[in-house]
């Protein structure tokens, strides 16, 4: 996994036009955009395609994900809602800040 280049990603996608509009465009483009950054396979997939809860559940850290999340047009509860489906459907966190160490039906220090 290259949780380094999906946040590189992530973080050019929020600051230049220029990546935005090569996404925006979609097709060949997007594929062209996202083959310059080294990603395997299932984070290409999920970043092509917009999944921002198996972006979270790679590792992706929330501050970059908030700001993708309205360049794809979803609203704050949508992106909320993602990030916890995305856990429900792919596991737990696997890397990064946010990585799981409990089961999802655990609580951590009572909460």
């Amino acid at each position: 996994m290259s949780l380094y280049a999906m946040q590189k990603f992530l973080y050019a996608m929020n600051r230049e036009a220029e990546v935005q509009r090569r996404y925006r465009e979609g097709g060949e483009l997007r594929d062209a955009l996202l083959a310059e950054y080294d990603l395997a396979d299932e984070e290409r997939a999920a970043i092509r395609d917009g999944d921002i809860g198996k972006l979270y559940v790679l590792g992706c850290n929330g501050q970059l994900l908030m700001h993708f999340a309205p360049l794809l047009g979803m609203p704050w509860a949508d992106y909320l809602q993602a990030m916890r489906d995305g856990v429900q459907k792919h596991g737990p966190v696997r890397a990064g800040v946010y990585a799981m160490t409990t089961a999802t039906n655990e609580k951590i220090a009572g909460v």
